[in-house]
């Protein structure tokens, strides 16, 4: 059977409208983001990108990697450069002086009694100094540094998850004001209708005018119920675009997803030890271990390769008189020399015993903090399955609740209508009602919630994204 040219048509069109319809290219989503609207999945996304606390722990990470370089340019030869000219007397003596920082040393011959006479003086001079031995020091303290940069890198892994589902937790609270303030305007309405009907029926006599001064007091009640409701949205809202890092901005939310229950899963239960909690805490461990390590490297000798390149001038002859003029700025005599010399801390023995001892204590410490992580994750996982299979019970029995309050409202409405029923009865129906929808919604949005916290302790939202993937989008 052939197709006529309309028919074919027909046929591309929505074939092409389907693919726009399923097909959702990253522009659109970029699209979206700019425009302030957001799933939660692009919300996760963009809070773990732009929010200030992540980029400070990228920036943490990008330090300790610069201190990673820092630490291997001991392996370095250093080269020292010096350059003087002064004008002084050089009144010699013989004697002793302690080392220290002030009185400047006075080279040639001692003079026979004091002058007030001042020549010029000069010096240059070239030290290259590399440290040929030094027992495994530099390599402990450049295993230090990488223990610092693996230690900064397993913070910001936690600092991105705790980011991630702060943003996650605040889009569902948003999620829930929204439609909180949905079902409060729902209600709203509703008792708008029924305040006219009782009017009419008041002012035809055929009901007490007490009853329209009581649907008239249920109304404004609803009314502001619907303020308070709309303020809690706008405050959630506020800090929803705070989490996202663009604080002030207008955000919306697509939450079609989350109005549908996920696809009954147990949970699996994670590897704790795996948690970016867990990894930061034995990265804590490592840099400390890393630390003992450098100390234990400590007290050992130190052998140096030096070569020197010098000279000096003067403007006093060698007999001790001034020579006067501009003798001594230049270089008169020069001198080199290569040699060999070997440092060792002798009295740093106690010292360092005490450092290790302080550290070896701090590695007990951080251990003990890694066994609690672990005992906390694990208790955790208990309470958060819980909420999971409770917030599932609890989903599964709000539809009925739902349905039952709709049909006593409708029924006591009808009954009303009829002159069989009191104003009381459908005004505690109607509140049952919007109780009912909410908590029907907050039901829904309680699964996703406590699968969000599985997740968490899992140590990372793969599993609950995953589930939203695959939950078909629209309301129920």
């Amino acid at each position: 059977m052939r197709m006529n040219q309309r028919q074919l048509f027909r046929v591309v069109s929505l074939s092409l409208l389907l693919c726009a319809a399923n097909v959702r290219p990253a522009e659109a989503q970029t699209q979206e983001t700019e425009q302030g609207v957001f799933t939660l999945q692009s919300a996760i996304q963009f809070a773990a990108k732009n929010y200030p606390a992540v980029r400070a722990a990228l920036e943490r990470v990008n330090a300790a990697r610069a201190g990673v370089s820092l630490a291997r340019t001991n392996y370095l030869p250093r080269a020292d450069m010096l350059w003087q000219t002064n004008r002084a007397t050089d009144n010699n003596i013989t004697g002793l002086l302690l080392p220290q920082p002030v009185v400047p040393s006075i080279s040639g011959p001692v003079s026979a009694s004091p002058s007030g006479n001042a020549g010029w003086g000069s010096a240059a001079g070239l030290l290259v100094s590399w440290e040929a031995v030094d027992f495994g020091e530099r390599h402990a303290q450049v295993e230090e540094a990488q223990s610092a940069e693996e230690q900064a890198s397993a913070e910001q892994s936690v600092t991105q998850l705790d980011v991630e589902v702060a943003a996650a937790q605040a889009f569902l609270n948003l999620a829930a004001a929204k439609e909180t303030a949905k079902a409060t305007a729902a209600n709203v309405h509703r008792r708008e209708v029924f305040d006219m009907v009782v009017r009419r029926l008041a002012a035809s006599q055929l009901r007490p005018g007490a009853d329209a001064s009581r649907a008239d007091a249920e109304l404004a009640a609803a009314r502001i119920e619907l303020i308070q409701a709309q303020e809690e949205e706008a405050s959630a809202r506020a800090e929803f675009a705070e989490l996202l890092g663009i604080a002030g901005s207008e955000v919306h939310i697509q939450a079609d997803s989350l109005l549908q229950l996920p696809g009954a899963r147990s949970p699996i239960a994670p590897a704790y030890n795996a948690n970016p909690l867990a990894v930061a805490q034995r990265a804590r461990i490592a840099q400390v271990q890393a630390e003992e390590h450098v100390l234990g490297r400590s007290y050992f000798p130190h052998l140096y390769l030096q070569s020197a390149f010098s000279g000096r001038g003067s403007g006093f002859n060698p007999d001790g008189t001034l020579a006067g003029g501009t003798q001594g700025l230049g270089l008169d005599r020069s001198n080199w020399a290569v040699g060999l010399t070997a440092t060792f801390p002798l009295m740093e023995f106690a010292s360092l015993h005490a450092q290790k001892q302080i550290a070896a204590a701090g590695e007990r410490q951080q251990a003990a903090l890694y066994d609690q992580t672990i005992q906390e994750l694990t208790g955790q996982w208990q309470q958060a399955q819980a909420a999971w299979r409770a917030s599932i019970d609890v989903a599964q029995n709000t539809p009925v609740e739902l349905a039952a309050a709709r049909d006593t409202e409708k029924q006591f409405a009808a009954r009303y209508k009829a002159g069989l029923g009191t104003i009381s009865d459908v005004a505690e129906s109607q509140s049952l009602l919007v109780r009912a929808q909410t908590e029907d919604v907050l039901a829904r949005l309680g699964v996703w919630r406590s699968l969000l916290g599985l997740a968490q302790i899992q140590g990372h939202l793969g599993p609950f994204l995953k589930t939203l993937d695959e939950t078909p989008k629209g309301a129920n």
